[in-house]
C-alpha cells in the first residue's frame, strides 16, 4: 500500500539498504530539531528547488494520506472516522513531511560542486522539462482512473515493443529502481507491522521473525506492481521528452554527482518513511484496540 511513496522521484527511487530497518530512532525523532536546512547548506535547498522536489513532497504527502484513509476498511472498519482522518493528515501532512525530510538529508554526501552541477542540469534544458514532466505526472496520477489508463498502455507499448520501453529499462536499471523500490516497500511495511506491535494491534506478541515472513511473502508482489508502476508512470510522464531528453537524464545518473544525489535522498528518505510507516501503524493500533475492546 506504501508503494507509490517510493516510485518516480528525481533520478531515482529511494534506496533502503539489503535489510529491512528496524523501527526508528525515537530518540532522533524527539530530540532537538536540526537547523533549517536553508541555514546549514543552502546549496543543498538551492538544488531541491531546481529538482521541484517540494512540489513532488506537497504531491507524496497527499498520496501518503490517501494510502492511510484506505487502512480504516481494512484494519477497523467504520471505526475511524473524522479521528482516523485527522491522524492520518497529521502524520502525513505535506509540512511535517518536508520538515522531517529537510532534518534528514545528509548534506555531508552533497558537495557544493555536485549540487552546483545538478542544479545546473534542473535549471536549463532538457533537465527543467524533466522535473517539470514528473512533477506533471505525479500529480496526474492522482486523478482516478489515471494509472490504470497508464498501465493498459505500458502492457500495450511492451506487446508492441515499443523502443521507449527499451530506453526506460535502460535508465530504471542504470538507477536499480526496481530493487530499490522493492526494498523501499518491504521496509515501510515492516515499519508498519512495528508500529502495529508496539501500538497494542495484536491480542498477544507477535515474534520478529513472523513479521519479517508476513513482510518477505509479499515481495513476489511487491515486485511485480513496483515493475509496472515504474514503467507505467515513466511511459506516462515522459510521453512528451524525447529520446534525447531520457538519454541525458540517464547519463546525469552515472555522473559522481549524480550518484551523490542518489544516495543522499535515499538516506533521507529511507529514515522518513520508515517513521512515517512506524507511526501510521502504531496510530492505527489505537484504533484496532478501541474496536476489540
Amino acid at each position: 500500500m506504501f508503494r507509490k511513496l517510493f516510485a518516480a522521484l528525481p533520478v531515482a527511487a529511494l534506496l533502503l539498504g539489503g535489510a529491512l530497518a528496524m523501527a526508528p530512532d525515537r530518540a532522533r525523532a524527539q530530540g532537538a530539531p536540526a537547523a533549517p536546512l536553508a541555514e546549514r547548506a543552502p546549496h543543498v535547498v538551492e538544488m531541491l528547488e531546481a529538482l521541484r522536489l517540494y512540489e513532488i513532497l506537497g504531491i507524496m504527502a497527499t498520496e501518503g494520506i490517501e494510502a492511510a484513509l484506505t487502512l480504516e476498511g481494512d484494519l477497523f472498519p467504520g471505526a475511524g472516522g473524522a479521528a482516523w482522518a485527522a491522524e492520518a493528515n497529521r502524520i502525513n501532512g505535506a509540512d511535517r513531511l518536508t520538515e522531517l525530510f529537510e532534518d534528514a538529508f545528509p548534506v555531508d554526501l552533497m558537495a557544493e560542486a555536485h549540487a552546483a552541477q545538478v542544479t545546473e542540469f534542473f535549471t536549463a534544458e532538457p533537465g527543467a522539462r524533466i522535473a517539470a514532466a514528473e512533477v506533471a505526472g505525479r500529480r496526474a496520477f492522482l486523478e482516478p482512473g489515471v494509472e490504470e489508463l497508464a498501465n493498459e498502455a505500458f502492457r500495450e507499448a511492451v506487446a508492441e515493443e515499443d523502443p521507449r520501453v527499451d530506453l526506460l529499462t535502460e535508465f530504471i536499471e542504470t538507477n536499480d529502481l526496481v530493487e530499490r523500490n522493492v526494498s523501499g516497500a518491504l521496509n515501510s511495511n515492516f515499519a508498519f507491522y512495528r508500529g502495529l506491535s508496539d501500538g497494542g494491534a495484536f491480542e498477544v506478541e507477535v515474534p520478529e521473525e513472523l513479521m519479517l515472513a508476513e513482510v518477505w511473502g509479499q515481495e513476489p508482489d511487491v515486485r511485480r506492481d513496483t515493475i509496472e508502476w515504474l514503467y507505467s508512470f515513466q511511459l506516462s510522464a515522459f510521453d512528451g521528452l524525447s529520446d534525447a531528453d531520457i538519454e541525458a537524464y540517464t547519463a546525469l545518473s552515472t555522473t559522481e554527482a549524480g550518484e551523490a544525489l542518489n544516495a543522499a535522498l535515499f538516506a533521507a528518505f529511507d529514515e522518513v518513511f520508515t517513521q512515517l510507516s512506524y507511526e501510521l501503524g502504531e496510530a492505527a493500533a489505537g484504533f484496532i484496540a478501541g474496536e476489540d475492546a
